[in-house]
């Protein structure tokens, strides 16, 4: 082998090691930057309830419908697919709401413990990291989960009757987390106010 081909095969395996090295570079970056996608947490509470069947009541017409609605606001939320997991607790009202949703997507709805917000919170981001996620839950933990995910701290106080919220939580990788409201179905009208008695006239009485 002459000098000249000796230069021409070290020159042609620099560049076929220069190749491998950028594909092994580029595939990492795509490896790690998939593996650091946003998680988004969608948290609803349960949709409005019949409330004389007791202590675990079910939906109601009403509740019902809105559950429907659900289904098909998030059915393909995700533009592809829905969501990728739904949550709820252990009572009817939530269940029942997460219901159409569930059976639109083929999913399983993954029955949690209303009290144990840590454990839901770890399992989410540790196993459906980058992925699109329901929770439907009561009032009261809804804004601490939102918290603990260092969500909006500034969650405006909802009224027993009010079941149109959404609430959109993006967990990015690396930045600030974001919250959104949205609304969904029959609207909440809050009851007329009261108007105030007018004092009696002086001298009344």
């Amino acid at each position: 082998m002459t000098s000249d081909q000796r230069r021409s095969k070290r020159r042609r395996l620099r560049r076929q090691a220069a190749v491998l090295i950028f594909l092994m570079v580029a595939f990492g970056l795509a490896w790690f930057f998939e593996s650091q996608a946003t998680t988004t947490v969608i948290f609803t509470r349960y949709a409005d309830i019949d409330r004389s069947q007791g202590d675990n009541p079910g939906l109601s017409p009403a509740g019902q419908a809105r559950a429907q609605e659900l289904a098909r606001v998030l059915g393909d939320v995700d533009v592809v697919a829905g969501v990728d997991a739904i949550f709820a607790n252990q009572y009817r009202s939530t269940q029942e709401t997460a219901e159409p949703l569930a059976r639109r997507l083929h999913l399983q709805v993954q029955v949690v413990d209303v009290k144990d917000i840590n454990g839901l919170l770890e399992h989410i981001l540790k196993d459906w990291k980058g992925k699109v996620v329901l929770v439907i839950t009561h009032t009261e933990p809804l804004p601490v989960l939102i918290q603990e995910l260092h969500g909006s701290k500034k969650l405006p106080p909802m009224a027993a009757d009010e079941y149109d919220n959404l609430y959109v939580v993006s967990i990015p990788w690396y930045g600030k987390v974001k919250t959104l409201r949205l609304k969904y179905g029959a609207p909440y009208l809050p009851p007329p106010a009261i108007p105030a008695a007018n004092p009696p006239a002086a001298g009344a009485g």
